[in-house]
């Protein structure tokens, strides 16, 4: 995982899969971000696989700070798509359309 800042957003760009069992280095790098920066952007693009634990994540993170998820690869777009959570979260499909 790293951390960057894009303009006037904080980047988080994750890689690999998050279940309950690995999403607290996630979590804590959200949790930084939203304390630090008004908006957050979560460069998913490199997340193989996501379950519940990775969706409260997102909602979590939504409620404290404007997040926007960029480029979410296929298996968590469709987990967004199924959950309704398409509708609720700010998905982009890129990274400098997210910090646009």
């Amino acid at each position: 995982m790293t951390q960057y800042e894009w303009r006037d957003a904080a980047v988080v760009a994750a890689h690999g899969s998050y279940d309950m069992q690995s999403v607290k280095p996630l979590a804590e790098a959200l949790n930084t971000a939203a304390r630090n920066h008004r908006k957050v952007i979560l460069d998913a693009s490199g997340i193989s696989f996501a379950d519940s634990a990775l969706l409260n994540l997102l909602i979590l993170t939504h409620q404290s700070t404007t997040l926007r998820v960029a480029a979410p690869a296929r298996q968590l777009r469709r987990l967004l798509e199924l959950t309704g959570m398409d509708a609720v979260l700010d998905v982009r499909p890129t990274v400098e359309d997210a910090a646009a």
